[in-house]
């Protein structure tokens, strides 16, 4: 009776032994790889995400305004060059483009959410990198000496670790559609006093602005909070959204001057990078991982047996001392310079052949044509029989090195051909392509529209005002990509000016819905880069 306690105790001291040497060597492990709060890594990513930022300034004007355009006026005032025009269009510019960056990473999660188990423990091995690599196999190891249950730990760690990325992202995507509803919303109220007199309506505007941001302020800091207490991240989260107030605001029926407009304006463009700032930071620290970090163990298979054939054949050649490759090239070389010697020794007996064929009869009967004849195949048979011998001893000698120099180049070529090919068919699937798949996605939008209006439709009617304003916000965002989808292929074909219209009445919020789902209805079917590939 008294044995069972003993080999209780002897089993806890083996588990506690394990747990602190396994610690110990992860503590090491870790020490040489680089964390993801490192300088340099930051700066790298902070280069990117400028660059991005960059790339996205020179893009092509975003969504139009939703402006009155049945009149001379506007469309003279839409000529002129305007301050208020700029302001708002850079506030809806950099909306859409956080709301882009925020749904693509949503996506990815979403699609690793809907995967088995199985994928879920396979991608938090071996997609997120090498040292995700290790630490998830030591923590598996360890939990499987200490619990025995291993498996199971590790897919509610997976199941946890997407699901906390796809709530905050879907929060910050529901707080800035519903931003970039409001600020729709409020120019298209605006909309004929900004056609008629827009520096006199920018004062107002301007202070409306400005409490739409104060919003947008007070609900991602409780997101903040949230997230601080629920769901904290690896180098923790940057400090609090602070949007900059416009002072005066309580003056928004009086004239502002100018200089007080030119101060307005300057802070909602510090709002705005703020807002860049704090979402870039945020969004990174729950992004998908890059392609590069998701394919890590495939780059790391074949770096490796590109570094083996280098090596063998640098051991092969003279850098390193050895003549095999010099003597397979002297030998290959002396080889067809023979072939070709003993081929041009025939030129007596085809300077004799091409003299006994002037008069083939005659000399076949009692020349030497047949002779000629025959001696031109026995050197023909006698070459081949050489040659074969030849070939079929150098083959036998260096069967294996000729076999994986063939392959080298081969291999290189395929892996170069299939990049291209990759690249111009990831390229064509895109909405802006010109295939198939192109014209695919770009219906495929057209869906994600009229899905979107229904949705919003029913929130309308069911008084769910917050939920309403975030599925308009997105409706904003689809109407977005597809006015940047068709535009090149719009104007190719000379659809472009209705199209374009049409696209703006779908995002006017005083349309009825039944009008804006004839309206799809009809792009679907009229417009030529909508319509399906069978019926072009």
């Amino acid at each position: 009776m008294e044995v069972v306690p003993v080999e209780n105790d002897e089993s806890k001291n083996f588990k506690t032994l394990f747990s602190f040497y396994s610690s110990y060597l992860w503590k090491r492990v870790v020490g040489f790889l680089p964390t993801s709060a490192s300088s340099f890594l930051g700066k790298i990513s902070s280069l990117c995400r400028q660059a991005a930022r960059a790339r996205f300034r020179r893009r092509r004007e975003c969504l139009p305004l939703p402006l009155p355009s049945d009149s001379l006026d506007s469309y003279m005032v839409l000529r002129k060059p305007s301050r208020v025009y700029d302001v708002l269009e850079d506030i809806l510019k950099h909306a859409l483009f956080n709301l882009h960056n925020i749904q693509e990473n949503l996506q990815f999660w979403q699609s690793r959410a809907e995967g088995s188990n199985a994928r879920k423990m396979y991608f938090m091995i071996f997609e997120r990198g090498p040292r995700a690599f290790i630490q998830g196999t030591v923590k598996l190891i360890r939990v499987c000496v200490a619990e025995g249950s291993s498996m199971q730990h590790l897919c509610h760690s997976a199941a946890s670790h997407i699901s906390e990325r796809i709530k905050v992202l879907s929060c910050l995507q529901s707080e800035l559609a519903i931003f970039l509803a409001k600020i729709y919303m409020e120019v298209d109220r605006f909309g004929e006093e900004l056609v008629k007199d827009p520096e006199t309506s920018l004062p107002a505007l301007l202070a409306t602005i400005n409490g739409l941001f104060s919003n947008l302020e007070a609900s991602i800091g409780h997101l903040h909070a949230t997230c601080q207490r629920d769901a904290p991240v690896e180098g923790g989260y940057s400090g609090l959204l602070k949007f900059e107030k416009l002072p005066g605001v309580s003056q928004e029926g009086s004239q502002w001057t100018d200089c007080e407009v030119g101060d307005a304006i300057n802070l909602i463009y510090q709002n705005i990078h703020k807002l860049d700032s704090y979402l870039s930071d945020l969004v990174a620290k729950h992004q998908k991982p890059r392609k590069i970090t998701l394919h890590w163990v495939g780059y790391t298979c074949g770096a490796v047996g590109l570094s083996i054939c280098s090596l063998w054949v640098l051991q092969h050649s003279s850098l390193m001392g050895s003549p095999d490759i010099d003597n397979w090239i002297r030998e290959a070389r002396d080889s067809t310079i023979s072939f070709f010697k003993d081929h041009e020794l025939l030129e007596i007996v085809m300077e004799r052949y091409e003299k006994e064929l002037t008069h083939p009869i005659q000399n076949l009967l009692n020349g030497e044509l047949a002779r000629a004849l025959l001696i031109q195949v026995q050197k023909l048979k006698l070459d081949i029989e050489t040659a074969m011998l030849e070939l079929d001893q150098i083959l036998k000698a260096n069967e294996i090195n000729f076999a994986v120099l063939a392959a080298l180049p081969a291999f290189f070529l395929s892996l170069i051909l299939l990049m291209l090919v990759r690249a111009w068919f990831k390229r064509d699937t895109r909405a802006e392509g010109r295939g198939r798949m192109a014209r695919l996605q770009r219906r495929l939008l057209i869906v994600e529209v009229e899905r979107r209006i229904m949705q919003y439709q029913t929130f309308v009617d069911q008084k769910q005002e917050k939920d309403a304003q975030c599925m308009f916000g997105l409706v904003l965002y689809s109407l977005h990509r597809l006015y940047h989808a068709v535009e090149g292929h719009a104007k190719a074909t000379g659809e472009w000016q209705c199209l374009r219209q049409d696209i703006i009445d779908l995002g006017k919020p005083g349309l009825q819905t039944t009008y804006k789902l004839l309206v799809t209805s009809r792009m679907e079917r009229i417009y030529d880069c909508l319509l399906p590939a069978l019926k072009r």
